[in-house]
């Protein structure tokens, strides 16, 4: 009766401890070192200047409805949703990115638990890029301020 009781009161508790782990273990990083978070207005002020802005979700995504005037390089991720992923595993071409390591680009995805832009900042990061702006919001938030889309 005593162990019934026990498993009572300690298995909810397991639950929602397991539930928080999982949570924060999908949850994006607010911020990256080396990469300037920008909003919804900043990353449509940057692309109407001319900075490339890079939607980093898959090609079906981009197909069906993306950013007007983005780029698709999708991040094909096979890793861990984690800031420390194995980024080995993943797939992402860096050759589609600008050519000069130096050149400014914004890269976005669906935000939330998507992790693709993220992952895409830091093998940009990686491979030498030093002006990275990371537009975090993505496309929910593009599209939340009514802003163009193809």
């Amino acid at each position: 009766m005593m162990k019934r009781n026990w498993m009572k009161r300690v298995a909810p508790l397991m639950l929602a401890v397991m539930a928080v782990s999982v949570a924060s273990a999908t949850e994006v990083p607010a911020t990256l070192n080396g990469v300037k978070i920008v909003s919804a207005e900043e990353a449509k002020r940057m692309l109407d200047s001319g900075v490339p802005v890079i939607d980093t979700r898959v090609a079906a995504e981009y197909a069906e409805k993306t950013i007007k005037g983005a780029i698709s390089v999708p991040y094909k991720e096979k890793s861990a949703k984690d800031p420390g992923f194995d980024a080995s595993q993943d797939q992402f071409d860096l050759s589609k990115l600008p050519a000069a390591k130096s050149a400014p680009m914004v890269l976005f995805c669906n935000s939330g638990e998507c992790w693709k832009s993220y992952k895409a900042c830091v093998a940009a990061l990686k491979a030498g890029y030093t002006k990275i702006y990371w537009f975090r919001g993505g496309f929910p938030e593009w599209t939340s301020k009514g802003l163009p889309t193809q």
